[in-house]
């Protein structure tokens, strides 16, 4: 999932942890766990293109992780806390806290506004301001109290917000390797979009009103609960979404007599309405959109795999990773300029038919680098041509209505 609900869903799993004792800092710890797992985006610093699309919600989303990250994080935290330096260093740790909201903020102003910069240039005076006058007079009034709590409690707040994110990245279609480094099998449920607002807008204001009320207040767990509550089960919509839309597309490919071996399905950005859908019949896939308030049946379009464009097809090093990475769902089509593209086709296209290779959405640049040699890879980026965001989103909204009887 994006940052901003795995930072809401983290804060709520601290305050259910150590709320009683530690009042907004449990949130505050608890956004620091649901963080933590998805800095290894930091690893587009060190490593390649293609090694660093493997190593993302590797490692650092496993259960291994889970349990060693939480005793060494609960152990630092603890020893943060009994150190004659708590103040500086609960300046610092807030200072890290406003830097990480601020990638939240540009985050979201990328997505609703790509381009856009003014949400983050009004953000860093606001934030240094509120971080200036309430950061800055308690640490020299002296008022920084040490937590009621032990090294015990810190590892439960690490560990249950370490947990609860990888589990919630098993909903999406990018998936997790829960089981590194003994297995690189990723687990993805593909019930939920990587962004959601109708997951992460109501879990924020339930949180945001439980974190008024003062510590010994039964109010503020009842609203942290009931965020807890609707963001779960919004979840298990999303799960009963995905067994409705799959079971209707097996209809309509048995109605079309498209023969195939598997079916994969996710739901598209920002919502659980409109779906992305490919079949795997052996020659070809077969793509389709469909929304639930369709009022027609789904219409599949074929596809080729285009894999006669591909040499080495199994012993390629980089078509090793991008076969796993894709779980199989992938075809290779020749741009106009005669670029070799890889597609992964479990994110779908914008069309929903695969009119142009920029219709694609997860999409890799090939450089055939000769018969003996591991293709070249770069991740492409961008949407249609000649298409602006707010048009996609439009269309995107439009689809997702449905498509009326005649």
């Amino acid at each position: 999932m994006d940052s901003l609900s795995q930072i809401v869903l983290g804060a709520a799993v601290g305050e259910a942890v150590l709320g009683k004792k530690l009042g907004n800092r449990a949130m505050v710890w608890g956004a620091v766990a649901g963080t933590l797992p998805d800095m290894d985006v930091l690893g587009q610093f060190f490593l390649s293109e293609l090694d660093n699309l493997a190593f993302h919600r590797g490692i650092s989303h496993s259960l291994t992780a889970t349990v060693l990250g939480s005793l060494f994080f609960g152990w630092a935290t603890d020893r943060l806390y009994s150190s004659p330096h708590h103040a500086k260093i609960a300046m610092a740790a807030k200072a890290f806290a406003v830097v990480v909201l601020g990638f939240v903020v540009n985050f979201l102003t990328q997505i609703f506004s790509p381009g856009g910069f003014w949400p983050v240039v009004l953000y860093i005076p606001l934030a240094g301001w509120i971080f200036w006058r309430h950061g800055q007079r308690r640490y020299f009034s002296g008022s920084w109290e040490r937590p009621a709590t032990n090294f015990k409690g810190w590892v439960q707040l690490f560990f249950w917000g370490f947990l609860t994110h990888i589990l919630l990245d098993c909903f999406t279609t990018y998936g997790t390797q829960v089981f590194a480094p003994f297995s690189n099998v990723r687990v993805a449920w593909d019930t939920i979009s990587v962004v959601d607002p109708l997951y992460t807008a109501p879990f924020l204001v339930c949180l945001l009103v439980a974190a008024r009320f003062a510590t010994e207040d039964n109010r503020r767990r009842w609203w942290n609960g009931a965020g807890i509550t609707l963001s779960s089960l919004y979840l298990a919509l999303t799960v009963a979404n995905h067994a409705r839309v799959e079971s209707t597309l097996e209809q309509a490919l048995a109605d079309q007599r498209i023969e195939h071996a598997s079916l994969f399905i996710t739901p598209t950005i920002f919502n659980n309405v409109l779906w992305n859908a490919v079949a795997d019949s052996g020659d070809e896939f077969f793509l389709a959109q469909y929304s639930i308030y369709d009022e027609v049946a789904p219409s599949f379009h074929a596809i080729p795999k285009g894999y006669e464009l591909l040499h080495n097809l199994d012993t390629d090093e980089t078509l090793a990773v991008l076969r796993w990475f894709s779980a199989g769902y992938f075809n290779a089509v020749r741009r106009d300029d005669g670029q070799l593209q890889l597609n992964d086709l479990r994110f779908g296209t914008f069309s929903g038919e695969a009119s142009h290779p920029d219709d694609y959405i997860f999409r890799f640049k090939l450089e055939d680098n000769g018969p003996n040699a591991p293709y070249g890879f770069e991740q492409a980026k961008g949407g249609p041509p000649d298409t602006k965001a707010e048009d996609m989103m439009m269309d995107l909204i439009e689809r997702a209505q449905g498509i009326p009887a005649e």
